[in-house]
């Protein structure tokens, strides 16, 4: 196997990491942080994964703040009037009326991805719009992913009208790469 010389990747987030520009990189990189948000809600991994690498292009277009600071945000969660921590003020696109329209919207920032994937866990434990989906997630269908992604999009997660399909392939994706490391 070709990716058998590369080296683990440390699940410390003492210092900051560079994200890997590969799928399979990407998927190593934040496997950790996922399962463990699996344990918390349910939703199996890999559909996390795959949401993490649809909204940041498999980690090359991530939120980076005005300042440069990366913010560690997998899920373009969005830091509405309840949040408390630090934000990353960003140029996004919002559909609009099924029209796509440049924003500036101010998003959730962590001090690591591990945060990351825990707030969002939280985010899907504890919001009533994403009561149902966990439990989409964990159907035993052949079709549980896209089941998981039609519900994130009917409760709201994402505007544009084709997220679903969109994050159905990634996450069909990610369960091949997953497979294909064995």
């Amino acid at each position: 196997r070709a990716n058998e010389s590369l080296p683990a990747v440390s699940t410390s987030d003492a210092a900051p990491k560079v994200p890997e520009k590969s799928a399979a990189g990407f998927v190593r990189q934040h496997t950790a942080a996922a399962e463990q948000a699996a344990a918390e809600t349910g939703i199996p991994a890999p559909f996390m994964l795959a949401q993490a690498a649809l909204e940041t292009g498999w980690g090359k277009r991530e939120i980076i703040g005005r300042d440069g600071t990366n913010s560690h945000n997998l899920f373009g969660i969005k830091a509405g009037g309840n949040w408390k921590g630090p934000t990353a003020e960003v140029t996004t696109t919002e559909y609009v009326n099924g029209k796509a329209q440049k924003v500036v919207a101010r998003f959730r920032a962590y001090g690591s991805y591990a945060e990351s994937f825990a707030d969002y866990a939280k985010l899907m434990k504890d919001s009533p719009r994403y009561a149902q989906i966990a439990a989409k997630a964990t159907a035993k269908t052949g079709d549980a992913g896209a089941q998981f992604a039609m519900g994130l999009q009917k409760a709201g997660y994402a505007t544009d009208p084709a997220y679903a399909d969109k994050l159905t392939r990634v996450i069909n994706t990610t369960l091949r790469i997953q497979k294909a490391a064995g």
